[in-house]
């Protein structure tokens, strides 16, 4: 092809020279516009002429190229004469080629004029390419950088997305509420668009651009083969850019090989062609091997951190869509082939990779997951000294100082757990070997961050620690078997760590890509008693994420047999069932049923699981209670299959029947939780006809509790049933002698459910039988109140008369047998004697369970015989016409000799009497409440607490009179009482059947400090998670009369004013230095649940109202005065009532909050920085208007009166003015003495804590290792905030002194605060070149030695700039050191002052 021909198109003979020379006057930096006519012309012949260009100018190249590579003298000059010859100038058509490339880097190029700048690009490389470019001078660095970067120009960023055209037609409603698109393009741009030029293409289009670029690649690939970039670092740096960035450009659509191909047309894809790019770029023709090798690997360590990195700036993250992910995976195995190839070569370079991946990961699990899997892969290719050796450096890294160091760790541990372990005969040195068991792996890097200083790493170690045991590896099981079962390793007591860092993580830093080395310190391992320990108290800490994942590791070692299943370790799993957060519940739902289906046949499992999952059915949380529902569901109802005598029970029907049997026996109390799932199913038609069919076939097996036990909560939601078995299995049970009680009343359930579908003389013959069954008293007492039900459900009917008949006659006669057989007891002089206690409690309770039902039967003469069981056996009683005196309790009356036991029963009868008459309810009220007050028989008194609340749900305004006589009882002897009554009161005050008036709240507040710690414990319970909800006001309102009303003050005109008895006053009265840590743990239980506007209404309310008072001498300041006032003080003064505003820190620095959520805590942060602002000056104003003048009224009183209390007040004023030291005289500006009084106050308190710091200090002598208040892990250093740094060589660093550290870790076991402060303080470089050898004496105050290393003050090396040179053989190396480790001590610096110098001189 003649190439005369194939530049005709250029017209270069028709462009003048002057524009030429201008151009190249230019050096290609900006673009001078060529003639437009030519311009045209060229563009109107199109790519086509280009393509025919390049096609002889390749022709040309291969010609040249024959003879195996030697450049003989004529074929050098090949294109070069013909372009001689025929006058063509080579700086003409440079300059021509310059303008299309240009015009196509342009913003707003169209697709004409990128096609032909791309076209032109090719053309310019292919003749560099020629031997004899550089002759030529076509070679130029400007433009040939332009060139490389012509394709991203070229290429529009935004092809991927999804744009409107009339985008300006749509409505601004629309736009408002339409959602942003997540951009598929890799970058995550955080610049603002401006869409106003922008031009969009279509897919014809871009397919043109794609294929010029793809031309101009190829082209480039043609340039490094035959042209040479050794002596141009900064062309090879750029192509090596270009390449990464190309990976991006398209998908790869066959899988690679790297292999080096034939021909260049053979790359398919442009990602093919730019990893082949790569890997000419680290021949040697390019330069030393190792510097392209790290070039290459430092830009892949961007696509295989999935960010986005350009010459300068710090890297952006991109988007983890289906492209960057591939594209990651293909770089991955790239370095993979590069190593495979070139051996010990890139073995270095891998490591340094390796390092930064770890040291450059970002905080967001979906990038830590995709890095981990990636550092898997590279480590694969290493050999086993190499191996070993990362791994060295990795147990340092995780000890690192920043918190995603320390979190990625343990993503790479969990990783190479998933690899074969290494053979120790893989590497020869013995320091090493011990690096490559899995066992070094699990319990020195993953288990060692059990305890470090974030809750986000503990719970990421101990979630990680349980997923070590599903792995295949014996001996990765083995390694968590010997944490809790090994003995004899050092213990090591852990110290709980509640700060952290909260310094956002939103920008990456840019690290030099040299070898990251850090400085380790020795850790010590716990034993396996103190790891279970541990892990324990992980279960119970205040963290919520630590929490589920110390749930999820208890399960794990619980499931494969790590630590046995006992009770306690199963009662700590089952209390994550009721944790204040949600998650935590639902994981502790989840590993429980894991746990169960893990161990079906443990019964302590089974026991466990039934004790956490079915109270979850009536949690608050609805989510939780689906989680409940479904997981009973899948393992109780899905399981019940037909019984057959040929089949045998699988292990789910095993398990089913096992739980249920628990729930006929042991786990009965769950009965009524159960219920409520069953309603809930109910209303959801669970329950077919063929799931009955099922149930009845168990009936009569083995399983025939759990059987009954279903079919008693679910036949009454079906309205058909096989009624033949059940009234078999009623006959039989009849017809039987021994009857199981739980059965038993399963069945009678079922009969009364199915008694409606029943006919006359079905349910006639089961009346009767049921009359017969009770009228023996041989059942139980549960049984009893199970057929009484029964017997109610046989004798419904639609007319309500009818049933009433039904009653009033069955019901009646067992009244009637009951009231013959009590008055043959009480009446008869010899009754009591060989007396059947059993018997006579059993007709107790028949009468009082049938009186319920026919009341019209209960007549005088059998209340009277109920009040006698009570009282007197006199056989006057029966016939006695008149009222008992109501002012009389029970015990008054002379005393009986019945059981104790029958009395409590009688109580009860007696009680279940009064329900259904409001006049026996106004007749034993009084009575009942005087037996409380001084009755001596604990269950008589226990059951007419629970008595009188019953009748209160009833008869609310006729027992509300007696609510002080049963509130009396929380503070009863008997602790059965105390508990009894708190439970009854909460349960009524829930309802609002009572409400909090007179003395009844701070009666309530008293159980706060009972002596026995279950029920302050349940105290609290009951008021903040079942009453405080209702009333949030309920604390604020009380408290200030709380101070009079515990110090039995009634001298003020609003306080304390409620009637009390003298008996009730004593009772409650917490007045006394001997009862003054049970007042102020009521006060400060009050004020920790206060908001802080509630908190600041309490503080001047009690200015106005008590301190007011006596101010103006309203109250008398005698001794009970001095008392009140005095305490008043010690009030004001409690922590608690300090506005949290001020208390808590800015910022939530008392917890480490994960990376997605640190925009919120930071605008948090904000809003409490000027909340605490606002709240200030509105709290300083209230102060100095309200209180500064009664303090000043209150201290002359005081002084005048020479009273004691003056203490306090100095007190209060020192601990409130601790926020206003520097502002005593304008506050105080009214009393100048007290405002010297209180700052001499506050200066003597300052001095008093030096001295308790300097105390403390001696006490530790200098040698010994100190304990840090924060970690007693070595491997959990200090958070500590890096400042970014440039890319270039960095310096090893300068260790902190141990004695500043320690300043930092602990100040009260150290030196002087100067001294501290001196050796603390470190230089802050920002840009720093420092030449070697470019100071050649050293100053007079420089230490002697080498020159002093500038380092960071986080540890750091200092960074020098790109023109700065290496200082010593080790700038390679780029050093991190933990917080921790011991470093030297400073250097002394030469310091002498002259006066010292003349003494010297003059001595000689």
């Amino acid at each position: 092809m003649d190439l005369i021909a194939t530049l005709q198109f250029l017209n270069l003979n028709q462009v003048p020279q002057d524009w030429v020379d201008a151009v190249w006057d230019l050096e290609f930096m900006e673009r001078k516009p060529l003639d437009h006519i030519i311009e045209d012309e060229v563009c109107a012949s199109g790519e086509k002429s280009f393509r025919s260009l390049i096609h002889c100018l390749l022709e040309h190249a291969a010609d040249q190229q024959q003879p195996a590579g030697r450049d003989g003298p004529s074929q050098l000059q090949g294109v070069w004469v013909i372009l001689g010859e025929n006058r063509v100038s080579v700086k003409s058509l440079v300059a021509v080629l310059s303008s299309f490339i240009l015009a196509a880097k342009t913003k707003g190029a169209n697709v004409q004029q990128r096609v032909c700048g791309l076209y032109a690009a090719s053309v310019y490389l292919l003749l560099l390419g020629i031997p004899g470019s550089i002759a030529n001078k076509v070679f130029h660095e400007v433009l040939l950088d332009t060139c490389l970067d012509l394709t991203f120009h070229c290429w529009p960023q935004d092809s991927g997305r999804k744009r409107k055209k009339d985008g300006l037609k749509s409505s601004q409603a629309d736009s408002k509420r339409s959602k942003p698109q997540r951009r598929d393009a890799p970058e995550m741009e955080m610049e603002e668009e401006e869409e106003e030029d922008e031009l969009h293409f279509s897919g014809l289009e871009l397919t043109k651009i794609r294929d010029a670029i793809a031309v101009l690649v190829q082209s480039l690939l043609r340039l490094l083969q035959t042209f040479s970039l050794k002596d141009r670092p900064q062309s090879a740096s750029n192509c090596t850019q270009v390449f990464s960035k190309l990976l991006y450009l398209e998908p790869v659509l066959r899988e690679l090989t790297f292999a080096v191909p034939r021909d260049l047309c053979e790359l398919q894809s442009v990602p093919e062609m730019a990893f082949h790019g790569l890997k000419l770029l680290c021949s040697p023709r390019h330069g030393e091997q190792k510097e392209s090798l790290r070039r290459v690997f430092h830009r892949l360590l961007y696509v295989i951190l999935m960010m986005s990195k350009g010459h300068s700036g710090k890297p952006s993250l991109l988007v983890p869509n289906q492209a960057v992910l591939t594209t990651r995976d293909l770089a991955v195995h790239f370095v993979c082939h590069l190593v495979d190839e070139l051996k010990e070569l890139a073995l270095p370079f891998l490591q340094i990779l390796l390092q930064h991946i770890c040291f450059q990961m970002v905080e967001k699990s979906e990038y830590r997951n995709h890095g981990a899997q990636a550092v898997g892969m590279l480590t694969s290719q290493m050999a086993g000294m190499d191996y070993a050796g990362f791994i060295k450096w990795l147990f340092i890294f995780s000890g690192h100082s920043k918190m995603v160091h320390r979190l990625f760790s343990v993503d790479v541990v969990m990783v190479l757990l998933t690899q074969p372990e290494r053979s120790l005969e893989e590497c020869q040195d013995p320091e090493l070997a011990r690096f490559l068991p899995h066992k070094f792996l699990i319990q020195d890097l993953l288990f060692a961050r059990r305890m470090d200083e974030s809750p986000t790493v503990q719970g990421h170690a101990l979630s990680c620690l349980a997923q070590c045991l599903e792995l295949p590896s014996l001996n990765v099981t083995r390694a968590v078997h010997t944490l809790f079962s090994a003995t004899g390793t050092q213990t090591v007591l852990e110290e709980e760590l509640t700060t952290g860092s909260s310094s956002s993580q939103k920008t990456y830093q840019t690290l030099p890509f040299r070898t990251v080395e850090l400085s380790s310190a020795d850790g010590s391992s716990c034993d396996a008693k103190e790891n279970l320990a541990l892990l324990l108290r992980r279960v119970r800490d205040s963290k919520t994420n630590v929490r589920k994942a110390a749930v999820q590791a208890l399960v794990g070692l619980l499931k494969h047999g790590v630590i046995p299943t006992t009770r306690e370790n199963l009662e700590t799993l089952a209390e994550r069932s009721r944790d204040p957060a949600v998650s935590v519940k639902k994981k502790a739902l989840q590993c429980l049923g894991e746990l169960l289906t893990a161990k079906p046949g443990c019964v302590e499992v089974q026991k466990a699981w039934l004790l956490c999952v079915i109270p979850a059915v009536v949690d608050s949380e609805n989510s939780v209670q689906d989680k409940a529902l479904e997981v009973l569901d899948q393992v109780l109802l899905s399981q019940v299959k037909p019984y057959s005598e040929r089949c045998h029970l699988d292990h789910s029907e095993r398990l089913t029947w096992d739980l249920l049997d628990l729930l006929c026996n042991e786990c009965r109390n769950l009965s009524r939780y159960f219920n409520r799932a069953f309603t809930i199913w109910s209303k959801q038609n669970k329950f077919t006809p063929i799931f009955i069919s099922n149930l009845i076939s168990h009936t009569e097996t083995e399983h025939a509790a759990g059987a009954w036990l279903l079919l008693s909560k679910v036949v009454s939601s079906v309205s058909t049933v096989q009624h033949g078995k059940i009234l078999e299995a009623w006959d039989s049970m009849v017809r039987s002698h021994d009857v199981d009680v739980t059965n038993c009343c399963h069945i009678l359930s079922v009969v009364g459910d199915i008694a409606a579908h029943l006919n006359e003389d079905t349910r006639g013959r089961i009346a009767a039988d049921l009359m017969s069954w009770l009228k023996t008293f041989s059942l139980s007492l549960e049984v009893i109140s199970a057929a009484m039900q029964t017997l109610y459900q046989v004798g419904c009917s639609e007319d309500f008369k009818h049933t009433q008949a039904f009653l009033n006659q069955h019901c009646g006669e067992l009244v009637s047998i009951c009231e013959t057989y009590l008055a043959s007891i009480i009446l008869s002089a010899n009754g009591t004697q060989n007396l059947n206690e059993d018997l006579m409690i059993k007709h107790l309770h028949t009468l009082g369970v049938a009186s319920l039902h026919c009341p019209a039967k209960v007549g005088k003469r059998t209340v009277l015989l109920v009040e006698s069981v009570l009282t007197s056996h006199s056989e006057k009683l029966a016939a006695r016409q008149e009222e008992l005196p109501a002012s009389l309790p029970l015990s008054q009356f002379r005393e009986n000799s019945l059981p104790t036991r029958i009395k409590a029963h009688g109580v009860i009868t007696l009680g279940k009497l009064c329900l259904q008459h409001e006049e026996l309810v106004q007749k034993y009220l009084p009575v009942f409440a005087r037996e409380l007050e001084v009755g001596t028989e604990v269950a008589v008194r226990n059951n007419i607490v629970v008595i009188m609340c019953d009748l209160c749900v009833r008869y609310t305004n006729i027992v509300d009179h007696y609510i002080p006589n049963i509130s009396a009882c929380l503070r009863d002897d008997e602790a059965v009482i105390r508990e009894q009554t708190l439970i009854m009161l909460t349960n009524l005050l829930q309802e609002e059947f009572v409400k909090w008036k007179g003395s009844f709240f701070f009666r309530f507040m008293v159980a706060l400090v009972d002596p026995v710690p279950a029920i302050a414990s349940l105290c609290e319970y009951c008021l903040l998670h079942r009453l405080l909800k209702k009333n949030p006001e309920m604390f604020s309102q009380h408290f200030i009369e709380c101070i009079f009303h515990f110090n039995s003050y009634n001298k003020h005109t609003l306080y304390n004013k409620f009637p009390q008895s003298e008996r009730e006053k004593v009772l409650f009265s917490l007045k006394g230095a001997q009862h003054r840590e049970k007042r102020f743990r009521i006060y400060r239980f009050l004020l920790e649940h206060f908001t802080d506007a509630q908190r600041f209404n309490t503080a001047n309310k009690i200015s106005q109202t008590i301190l007011a008072c006596f101010a103006d001498e309203e109250l008398p300041l005698d001794a009970d005065g001095a008392e009140i006032l005095s305490e008043t003080f010690n009030v004001l003064s409690l922590k608690e009532l300090k506005l949290q505003a001020f208390s808590a820190p800015a910022g939530g620095a008392g917890s480490e909050e994960p990376e997605d959520e640190n925009v919120a805590a930071m605008t948090k942060a904000v809003l409490q920085v000027v909340q605490k602002k606002v709240v200030s000056q509105v709290q300083k104003k209230a102060f100095i208007e309200n209180t500064v003048p009664l303090i000043i009224s209150l201290k002359n009183l005081l002084e005048q009166k020479q009273s004691p209390v003056l203490k306090d007040l100095m007190g209060y004023l020192k601990v409130t003015m601790q926020d206003y030291r520097n502002e005593v005289k304008e506050f105080f500006a009214g009393d100048e003495q007290l405002a010297a009084e209180v700052e001499f106050a506050l200066k003597m308190a300052e001095k008093e804590r030096e001295v308790q710091e300097q105390m403390e200090n001696c006490s530790v002598t200098p040698g010994a290792q100190t304990p840090t208040a924060k970690s007693s892990d070595p491997r959990s250093p200090a958070k500590r905030v890096l400042l970014p740094f440039n890319f270039a060589t960095p310096q090893p660093t300068r260790p902190i002194s141990a004695l500043s550290r320690l300043g930092l870790t602990d100040r009260r076991a150290g030196p002087s605060r100067q001294e501290e402060q001196s050796q603390s303080k470190s230089l802050t470089l920002g840009r720093t070149a420092i030449v070697k050898g470019g100071v050649s004496d050293r100053a007079f105050s420089t230490p002697k030695g080498s020159n002093p290393s500038l380092t960071f003050n986080e540890g750091l090396s200092a960074i020098f700039s790109d023109q700065g040179t290496s200082p010593s053989e080790e700038s390679s190396i780029l050093h991190v050191r933990p917080n921790e480790q011991t470093a030297p001590g400073p250097r002394r610096w030469n310091v002498q002052s002259p006066l010292q110098q003349r003494k010297a001189s003059s001595r000689v």
